[in-house]
């Protein structure tokens, strides 16, 4: 990491804050020392379990009275949640003392918190929850993964900038080709929306290929994966849990007789490989692209590894200046539209 990059954390949000934000903190920062953190939450907790990681010596604490709830919604959050920890850690971006936030809190009251505090960037009328997955051929970025139940075919092209510029600001994908989810390929296949919205695709300068199917997702067919909020939530939790499921099935083989324990024994380099690809620790941070500010949320039920691979993300976000990428692609598309409307 070439600069000093400040990333906000809220250390009260998820199930096991503060203790895995810390830590997780502690081991981001042992690959990139020049990380500027900032820990917004309970001050006493904090300060305690700082001590443990001399490589957190330095780091700012903001004090908070409050936490936002797993249970609380939205409205109540902006209504009473100004001195809760996700509050303050958005504000610090919003004032511009930090360069991302990232949160393992409540995903609905991070989105609402984060839309009114930092508002939109300029062309986009909906944030998008964009996150990556494991594929044959590395890494797919997916959105929206829950932000937006239903969507129309302008959303989902903008869903598309958007996945396409985060792709290659936090993964290094040059040119990202872009897939539109349906229920098959035939561009007249799904509904008026996404009829709609790969006729908009299509004419746009992004690199797409068409439509894809669910198959296609992990087959790494393309780069970025569009669809609505529903759609990509249930397909990522479904995959998640499937992975749990092969690597629960495997370790009950081995361990069945024996055979298997000597098995295990030989294979165990192997099995440590497919288990890692299969971890969904490795991908966790999301980010809530279409923000002016950067905004990164981790599972609520991370660990401290999850904990870091979404610090990570999101410093790499800010270094590849993320949402710098998304104004440009968003102006870019919105002049081609112009020269289409006036050609025709």
């Amino acid at each position: 990491m070439s600069s000093n990059v400040r990333i906000a954390l809220d250390a009260m949000g998820g199930d096991n804050a503060p203790d895995i934000v810390v830590s997780g903190a502690s081991i981001a920062r042992k690959r990139y020392p020049n990380l500027n953190l900032s820990f917004i939450g309970d001050s006493n907790k904090i300060r305690v379990l700082i001590k443990k990681y001399k490589n957190l010596s330095n780091a700012k604490i903001i004090h908070a009275d409050d936490v936002v709830g797993s249970e609380t919604r939205p409205a109540q959050a902006l209504r009473h949640g100004k001195k809760t920890s996700m509050w303050l850690a958005v504000n610090e971006v919003a004032s511009k003392n930090a360069d991302a936030i990232v949160s393992a809190g409540n995903t609905g009251a991070l989105m609402a918190i984060s839309k009114l505090q930092l508002r939109m960037i300029n062309g986009v009328t909906r944030p998008a929850i964009a996150g990556f997955i494991p594929t044959l051929k590395g890494l797919s970025c997916m959105l929206d993964l829950g932000a937006n139940i239903s969507c129309d075919a302008d959303q989902l092209l903008q869903f598309a900038i958007m996945g396409t510029a985060f792709s290659a600001a936090v993964e290094n994908i040059t040119n990202p080709s872009v897939g539109l989810l349906n229920v098959g390929t035939e561009a007249s296949k799904g509904d008026g929306v996404l009829r709609q919205a790969g006729k908009l695709l299509t004419e746009s300068p992004l690199n797409f290929i068409g439509n894809v199917e669910g198959n296609d997702i992990f087959y790494g067919k393309v780069d970025v994966v569009v669809c609505d909020g529903l759609t990509g939530n249930v397909a990522l939790k479904s995959s998640e849990g499937l992975a749990q499921l092969i690597r629960h099935h495997l370790k009950a083989e081995f361990s069945r007789s024996l055979y298997g324990k000597i098995a295990s024994i030989v294979s165990l380099p192997i099995f440590k490989r497919i288990s890692n690809i299969l971890d969904h620790r490795t991908y966790n941070g999301a980010a809530l692209v279409g923000l002016d500010g950067i905004v990164f949320k981790s599972h609520g039920s991370a660990d401290e590894f999850a904990f870091t691979c979404a610090i990570k993300r999101a410093a790499h976000a800010v270094e590849n200046d993320l949402n710098g990428k998304i104004r440009t692609a968003i102006i870019g598309e919105q002049s081609c539209r112009k020269n289409l409307s006036l050609v025709s």
